[in-house]
């Protein structure tokens, strides 16, 4: 298996390649050569598989280069006792016909961990077997950072540099980054809102000599890695939502909370790669930009100053990177005609798609919808009074958009996105108490906090990591 780059000026790579790499050098985002097209017979062999067993799968069919028992001891180790769920991606029944998929069993408690434990291994074999040595450079708006770090920490031949925006994350989220001593970690935490840390990190890695002097790479969902690793609970999801009626083909819908479309781009590769998925539904909070798109055709990312903070903070986002890789597909994986498209989009700041917008239902079963802050409330309070489940308000921005779109003769999945404890006074709102804390959790939260403050300034980010990166 072969990888490319968007915009076309990449040599094609390896699996290996492009975990180390994450944005492509010519600013574009990874994609494969083809999609690996699954039949249904061998979907359903796989039904009687473990989690990490899944994984080998799955994963394998895209990193084909790495030998079988080497990657079984990768899945083995990312999918093991640091998740709380011995399936380690429960399911919870919320309504009729509608279920969560519990993907926050990790050791952050949001769904980041799918993906970040995997690539926590799969880095580090590589680092390791090639005698080099990598620096992460992110950004988040809330979980990435953490999942990011909880991966890395310790780990030998890495750092992190992870950037975060000024006051826009939870209490809890600022402990679960901050409150960590590993010297391979550092969190940068930027005058600005999430769309400024993450152009910083593409300006960084477009800047080539210094990608290389530093060796930079990324674990942000623009690293094809983590998608590739979050198609896994797709199939896991499906598989579990027909055990009752093994050799069906029926299809599910699943809703998504959506901020950088990397969630649900890992949905519509498990469905082209043959998973019966009918539609997959995007759900966005106030900050609409991709709800906007799907219904219009047109993509008008906002500016910071226009980016809301709401009470489902790691969506604050009005520029979603992987959007790109969708667009790519709908414009016929050309790389002319998509990097032409993003021309123009960075000269008059909107691009319109609007002459293709029926293939995004029709073609790639794409729908979308937006929640407010009084949703998010009342989802949490229903969810809680119905069905005796807590969910964090991301969680409810899908519960609200799935229930719009549910159809009794199809299964609906929400992909569950962060444990309730990480948005407190958000649940606190909206039923009238607190989740209670685990002893470790309340003394994380107590614990010193580590930053390092930046304003919103290329050159001053770049001169931190050329003094801090490992060598």
């Amino acid at each position: 298996m072969q990888y490319v780059s968007t915009r076309g000026g990449m040599d094609p790579a390896s699996f290996s390649d492009i975990l180390l790499e994450g944005l492509a050098p010519d600013g574009g985002l990874v994609m494969p050569t083809e999609i690996p097209v699954i039949d249904q017979v061998t979907i359903e062999s796989w039904r009687e598989l473990s989690y990490p067993q899944l994984a080998r799968e799955v994963i394998g069919r895209y990193w084909t280069e790495i030998p079988t028992k080497d990657l079984e001891q990768i899945v083995t180790a990312a999918y093991g006792d640091q998740f709380c769920s011995d399936h380690v991606v429960p399911r919870t029944q919320i309504g009729d016909n509608t279920w969560l998929l519990d993907l926050s069993q990790g050791p952050t408690l949001a769904f980041k961990d799918m993906a970040m434990q995997f690539l926590g291994e799969a880095i580090p074999y590589v680092l390791t077997e090639r005698g080099e040595t990598l620096n992460i450079l992110g950004a988040t708006s809330g979980d990435t950072g953490s999942a990011a770090e909880h991966a890395f920490a310790a780990k030998p031949n890495v750092a992190v540099f992870m950037l975060s925006p000024q006051g826009r994350m939870s209490a809890f989220q600022r402990a679960q980054m901050y409150s960590l001593t590993d010297q391979n970690i550092h969190n940068i935490v930027v005058d600005g809102v999430f769309d400024d840390c993450q152009h910083m990190v593409k300006q960084l890695n477009g800047d080539l000599p210094f990608k290389r002097a530093n060796t930079l790479g990324t674990v942000n969902s623009i690293n094809l890695g983590r998608l590739v690793a979050q198609c896994v609970y797709y199939f896991w999801g499906w598989l579990r939502a027909s055990d009752e009626h093994p050799g069906s083909t029926e299809p599910i819908d699943v809703t998504v909370p959506s901020g950088n479309f990397g969630n649900i781009f890992s949905g519509q590769l498990a469905r082209l790669m043959g998973l019966p998925i009918r539609r997959l539904v995007l759900a966005t909070n106030e900050n609409d930009v991709l709800n906007e798109f799907f219904r219009t055709g047109v993509y008008t990312p906002r500016s910071a100053q226009e980016t809301v903070a709401t009470s489902s903070p790691s969506m604050d986002i009005s520029k979603a990177s992987n959007l790109e890789r969708l667009i790519y597909l709908v414009l016929g994986s050309d790389p002319i005609k998509l990097s032409g498209a993003f021309q123009a989009l960075d000269e008059v700041g909107t691009l319109d798609l609007s002459r293709y917008q029926p293939r995004f239902a029709e073609e790639f079963g794409m729908v979308s919808g937006a929640s407010t802050h009084a949703d998010r409330l009342t989802a949490i309070r229903q969810t809680w009074e119905h069905a005796h489940v807590l969910i964090d308000p991301h969680t409810a921005d899908g519960v609200t958009i799935a229930e719009q779109y549910r159809d009794d003769s199809v299964p609906m999945l929400v992909l569950e996105t962060a444990k309730p404890e990480k948005f407190s006074d958000t649940v606190v709102e909206a039923i009238g108490q607190a989740p209670e804390l685990s002893e470790d959790l309340q003394n994380m939260l107590e614990r010193e906090q580590h930053i390092i403050e930046i304003r919103d300034n290329v050159d001053q980010l770049r001169d931190y990591i050329a003094e801090h990166a490992v060598r």
